[in-house]
């Protein structure tokens, strides 16, 4: 079990490296440097339609500029649940001791995520397509979600939106075909979120041990709820219309697709045995993680 000296001490470290590796995406990424022809948004394997009939019928400047859509789709999504994160977490410290280190860090990555959620803004008006903001429902969920997580079932959730973008983004960082400014924004997002990400693993299993089997259940509910409504939301129907393609059709060839399938429970996949550790999934939701084709 984590004792709050073990907190103390993670907090002092996470402190120290945001200090050594942070970054000001305003200045040191060159916003008005031109874009690179031929280049993709996502690498090509990764774009939801890759291997289906609509694909093939694309051309490939068709479907890079389908690639770059997407990238923005899901920068939007965790530009969404950054807004979420940062009031939980302001939420958090409100009831909380500022001095103790713990707090402090937790009031550094909201402001981490601030810098995030103006950079990935830029990034989508950089690259000149439509504010790829999640549906009305979605929003509203979003919302409720903020408002009544707590505990285990905000960092589980914070974790699940964390580490599938993580996945993503260490990926076309390292992947000469995408933009370069695609790769600099995952490298900066990338750098930091390894602090959040070892921060809220480590405060969950601090918690867990001491949760009742009421906030339990609670917590996997609200865990998988969050996981389906992200993993269902990361490619916002509308940008198939960029390629002319019906929403619709798009949206329904991109659910069934088995490389969109696969590509979801790899960016799970080392989440999915550390939550399954601390009780967070099993039970009837492990249906919702299912569905999402994240198991």
């Amino acid at each position: 079990m984590k004792t709050r000296n073990d907190r103390e001490a993670t907090a002092e470290r996470l402190l120290r490296s945001s200090l050594d590796h942070s970054y000001e995406p305003s200045i040191d990424i060159d916003w008005d440097a031109p874009l690179v022809e031929g280049s993709w948004g996502l690498p090509e394997h990764r774009v939801s339609l890759y291997g289906t009939q609509l694909w093939e019928g694309l051309s490939d400047e068709q479907r890079r500029t389908l690639s770059v859509h997407e990238l923005c789709s899901i920068a939007r999504i965790g530009l969404w649940f950054e807004m979420i994160l940062m009031q939980m977490l302001l939420r958090y410290s409100y009831d909380r001791d500022p001095r103790r280190r713990h707090i402090q860090y937790a009031l550094v990555e909201i402001a981490d995520e601030c810098r995030h959620s103006v950079m990935f803004a830029k990034m989508t008006e950089r690259y000149g397509v439509p504010d790829y903001a999640p549906r009305r429902l979605t929003h509203e969920l979003g919302r409720l979600f903020k408002t009544i997580a707590s505990g285990p079932a905000m960092f589980a959730g914070t974790l699940f939106v964390e580490e599938i973008l993580d996945q993503l983004q260490r990926e076309a960082m390292r992947d000469e075909t995408v933009q370069p400014l695609t790769r600099m924004v995952n490298k900066i997002h990338v750098t930091e979120e390894a602090r959040h990400v070892r921060y809220a693993r480590e405060e969950l299993m601090r918690i867990m041990p001491g949760t009742n089997a009421a906030e339990r259940t609670v917590a996997r509910y609200l865990s998988s709820r969050v996981a389906f409504v992200v993993a269902r939301n990361l490619i916002h129907r509308d940008v198939y219309r960029s390629v002319g393609i019906d929403p619709a059709a798009g949206h329904r060839a991109a659910l069934a697709n088995p490389h969109h399938q696969e590509m979801l429970r790899w960016s799970a996949r080392k989440l999915v045995p550390f939550l399954r550790e601390q009780g967070l999934i099993g039970g009837p939701t492990e249906i919702l993680w299912r569905k999402a084709h994240l198991i």
